[in-house]
């Protein structure tokens, strides 16, 4: 007698590993995608897989906010100044007490649409009162036309300056395995998915003002 496989039990199998559990990707997993190009990363070390995220890197420009009065977030004219911040003469970034600095991480990334990431500060940095993301969300679609920069939001709780060094390791962007989006996060309006550089808020494109 012959024994005719379900079709359902056939597609299973031909899906990729890690796709067909969905959830959070482990190392092995963030390989495979890195392999497949459902991740891109630019540039990509293996170094820094970590058991279920990939750490990303400081990058080399940065901007301090200043703010001229109130903020009407319907009103661009009104938003903080991004004041370029200059390394000291270490190549080091000084982050003053209170200071909020966006600053992009060193990699580029693109996701597929199948794919949904999380940015997320270390607990090394967090035990020295460094906040370093304040928006953790990646969509899915992030970057996939020419790769992009993840901006991050960089806070000193301290009392006193902190100083920062570029091209090491200050976030982790974990990765989730979805059943993929209908709508891709690139072709939204007014997304970031194409920032190769840190961008002004783009809030006063998506409020209406009364």
């Amino acid at each position: 007698m012959t024994f005719v496989q379900p079709e359902s039990r056939v597609r299973r199998w031909r899906i990729p590993l890690w796709r067909a559990r969905r959830g959070v990707l482990t190392d092995r997993a963030i390989r495979r995608a890195h392999s497949s190009g459902e991740l891109r990363v630019d540039p990509f070390d293996a170094a820094f897989v970590r058991p279920a995220a990939l750490s990303l890197r400081l990058g080399h420009e940065a901007f301090g906010l200043q703010s001229r009065g109130t903020v009407d977030i319907a009103d661009r004219t009104t938003y903080p100044e991004l004041v370029p911040k200059e390394l000291d003469g270490k190549g080091r970034l000084v982050v003053e007490p209170g200071e909020v600095v966006l600053a992009p991480t060193l990699e580029k990334i693109g996701l597929s649409e199948n794919l949904v990431g999380l940015v997320d500060g270390t607990s090394d940095y967090a035990r020295l009162g460094i906040s370093v993301v304040l928006c953790g969300q990646v969509s899915p679609g992030f970057g996939r036309g020419g790769l992009a920069v993840i901006t991050l939001e960089i806070v000193n709780h301290l009392r006193h300056p902190v100083l920062l060094y570029p091209e090491t390791r200050i976030c982790n962007l974990m990765l989730f395995a979805s059943t993929g989006s209908e709508q891709s996060y690139d072709v939204m309006p007014h997304n970031y998915s194409s920032d190769h550089a840190v961008a002004a808020s783009r809030l006063a494109d998506h409020v209406r003002s009364f």
